[in-house]
């Protein structure tokens, strides 16, 4: 099998696979839940030796109204201190922060074909599904819990 088939099949084994997505920059493009309700896209950009397993989320409207309300010092220490934590899962992420308030986070990593393997494969997805958890519970923690009812969108079209 090749480095495509593999890829779904590894998917397909653990029914992570919810998506084949076209996108004609990439070799390939899955949509994958992992865990459950949670949207990751694994993609094989065109004319690179990676697949890159990304997760876009943007913040509640609920969290958005509650980090409006903190004082400036507060929402200061949570962008630095989500850095910090962010920097600690060895993952690629990008935040954006519009007047100290952030609307949106996308995380990142990549496995090169040379160290592609399922097991690889699925630590990877863990670490971006862990690093978008900490997220999420490091404004729960700063900036105060939402009811069980409010979900967090998984807005994952970043790859277009």
């Amino acid at each position: 099998m090749n480095l495509e088939e593999n890829v779904r099949q590894w998917l397909s084994d653990e029914d992570f696979l919810r998506e084949v997505k076209y996108d004609e920059n990439a070799d390939f493009h899955y949509i994958v839940e992992f865990p459950k309700d949670n949207i990751i896209d694994v993609v094989k950009p065109s004319g690179k030796d990676c697949v890159i397993i990304a997760c876009a989320t943007q913040v509640a409207p609920q969290h958005l109204d509650l980090m409006n309300k903190a004082d400036k010092k507060t929402q200061k220490d949570f962008i630095m201190e989500l850095n910090f934590g962010l920097n600690s899962f060895l993952v690629d992420y990008e935040l954006q922060v519009s007047q100290d308030i952030l609307q949106q986070f996308v995380i990142t990593d990549q496995i090169f074909e040379d160290g592609l393997t399922k097991n690889e494969l699925i630590r990877t997805l863990k670490r971006v599904f862990k690093s978008k958890l900490h997220c999420i519970w490091l404004i729960d923690q700063k900036f105060g819990s939402l009811p069980v009812n409010v979900t967090h969108s998984n807005e994952n079209d970043m790859f277009i």
